[in-house]
């Protein structure tokens, strides 16, 4: 009895597993909404699991060239969150106009609303650009880079930053289709572009074949390589209207009114987004204090937590799409019970992984054959930011579930408070002025995300999210 009532589990999460990556049209404002939960979070968070993976082979194949390299990893890496906000802040707008259209039946309004995204990414992208290909030594020396760092690590911010469009585009095109309810179609295209970067990445750092041996630069062109064939891989998916979606030549007209409204919707996104990684490159500004061995075992520690943190946020995108869709059909009840839903199955998966880290931090951490100090560095890094990964489970979906439903600017300040007015100045004083070196970050980091997900619970609860128009 047992062995056939496990078989016939098995059968039906077999079973929803083939629906959620099988891209077929489904209504996801009526009908099951746990089974809707699963089948719009399964190919998200298989496509934030390639995600992660590729950030932290990255670091693995990087961390062989020494703590130098590294460390340009680390800072290069804690501008280009600012280059993440500009990205996340446009999907933001854009997953809450598409799924409000497909909510309301008008398939063409949300191709309107998709090619107008892809132009205004296309515009923002450009100063970044400018920035990475002429002032990247700039950016680097006021990082705190050691000239060392500086020297080695140049062509890496280069080719990073000047390739920024691609990045931008691979999450507002992925914005479309999750908005849209084609799941499976971001997690192909987000699976297309990093395995080829996995292919690529140790090829063009130690030069292995016929390819030259770039060092730490080549991570940044593997990485531009294969995000530049994934927009590409999207684009093509998009146009031949793979998906819910179809957009054909007249749609790219440019629609004043359509991207007025985006990058209104968006700026509330981006500034939410810009006032949280901005924090960050604080952060790594204090870190930076202690030497690049600590940057270098910051860079570790942070990577092997987006690894289980990039696979959460695949659960808080499909309570977003969940949220905007039955706004738009009417239904706030229904959008508020697939929150709660979906914060409780995160939640238990990042208590299970923060324990994980809390217990084996060390291990962990020697995985990367660092020096001895970089390897300490890392496993407190994980051992104490993991403290409140139960309460980042809930957060991560109370603060999408905002966002789904267009109104972007309560995480914006709850941003503002949470990481400016407490996170920072509470960083610096455990760090410099207390001593406890980077340990102080890291727990700074730790009470302050957790105090993020506390105030988020108590908006939410008011429920005006529910009447935003979009």
């Amino acid at each position: 009895m047992f062995q056939k009532k496990t078989d016939s589990r098995l059968r039906r999460v077999w079973s929803l597993i083939r629906l959620a990556l099988s891209g077929q049209e489904l209504d996801f404002t009526q009908g099951d909404l746990k089974k809707g939960i699963w089948i719009l979070a399964i190919p998200m968070v298989l496509e934030m699991v390639l995600e992660s993976v590729f950030a932290l082979v990255d670091v693995i194949w990087v961390s062989r060239l020494g703590a130098a390299q590294v460390a340009v990893v680390g800072l290069t890496e804690s501008i280009n969150t600012l280059v993440y906000a500009l990205g996340i802040g446009l999907s933001m707008g854009t997953t809450a106009m598409v799924s409000r259209r497909i909510g309301e039946k008008d398939k063409q309004g949300a191709q309107r609303a998709a090619s107008q995204a892809i132009w205004l990414g296309v515009l923002a992208s450009l100063p970044i650009m400018l920035l990475g290909l002429f002032g990247a030594r700039w950016v680097l020396g006021l990082m705190g880079a050691e000239p060392e760092v500086v020297e080695v690590g140049l062509g890496y911010t280069q080719w990073l930053l000047g390739g920024n469009l691609c990045i931008i585009q691979l999450f507002i095109i992925n914005a479309i289709f999750r908005g849209a309810g084609d799941p499976s179609l971001a997690m192909r295209s987000l699976w297309f572009a990093n395995g080829l970067n996995l292919i690529l990445d140790p090829c063009l750092i130690f030069g292995w074949g016929p390819f030259p041996e770039l060092g730490v630069t080549g991570a940044a062109v593997a990485t531009n390589v294969g995000r530049a064939a994934g927009v590409l891989f999207q684009l093509t998916l998009l146009m031949r209207g793979r998906g819910r979606l179809a957009l054909k030549w007249k749609d790219w007209a440019w629609k004043p009114k359509v991207m007025s409204r985006l990058a209104q919707l968006s700026a509330g996104g981006i500034g939410q987004f810009l006032v949280a990684t901005s924090s960050w490159v604080f952060l790594v500004r204090i870190s930076a204090q202690f030497g690049s061995e600590a940057l270098a075992g910051y860079t570790i520690g942070i990577r092997v937590l987006m690894f289980t943190l990039l696979p959460a946020w695949g659960f808080s995108n499909a309570a977003a799409t969940l949220v905007g869709q039955n706004l738009g059909a009417g239904q706030p009840d229904r959008a508020e019970k697939a929150v709660w839903m979906t914060g409780k199955i995160n939640t238990v998966f990042m208590l299970t992984v923060g324990l994980i880290f809390f217990l084996a931090a060390e291990p962990i951490a020697a995985l990367f054959q660092v020096e001895e100090p970089v390897a300490q560095v890392a496993a407190d890094c994980l051992r104490w930011i993991s403290l409140g990964y139960p309460f980042y489970g809930l957060g991560m979906v109370l603060v999408q579930a905002f966002n789904g439903a267009g109104d972007t600017l309560k995480p914006t300040y709850l941003n503002l408070i949470c990481f400016w007015a407490i996170e920072i100045p509470l960083a610096y004083l455990l760090a410099l002025p207390l001593g406890l070196g980077p340990l102080g970050v890291f727990l700074a980091i730790a009470s302050c995300e957790s105090l993020m997900t506390v105030f988020a619970w108590l908006v939410f609860r008011r429920g005006t999210w529910k009447h935003i128009q979009v």
